[in-house]
């Protein structure tokens, strides 16, 4: 049976690249999590109150209203600066 290729080799390492992910969203100016429903003008106490919105349904890493495109680059960047932080490791020990 095929391997799922959404497996971390290291699963310890979500959170620094939750952390990356969205220090890169943020340098490229893409509102995503609560952040995002905060800049549509959404009041999300509100809405969870009247039951127009479930509570459990606002979620901290919601990026739907976000581009593909702009998905990809933020992912590019990601790899980019993963890279970046092996090569720098690598010289470092010559």
């Amino acid at each position: 049976m095929a391997k799922s290729s959404n497996q971390k080799v290291v699963p310890e390492c979500k959170a620094a690249l939750d952390m990356m992910k969205y220090e890169i969203a943020a340098e490229l100016g893409l509102p995503v999590g609560k952040q995002a429903l905060q800049s549509f003008g959404a009041d999300t106490e509100f809405a969870t109150e009247l039951g127009a919105v479930p509570a459990g349904s606002i979620k901290e890493d919601y990026w739907g209203h976000i581009a593909s495109r702009d998905t990809g680059y933020v992912g590019g960047n990601i790899t980019k600066r993963l890279i970046q932080k092996a090569e720098e490791t690598l010289f470092s020990l010559e």
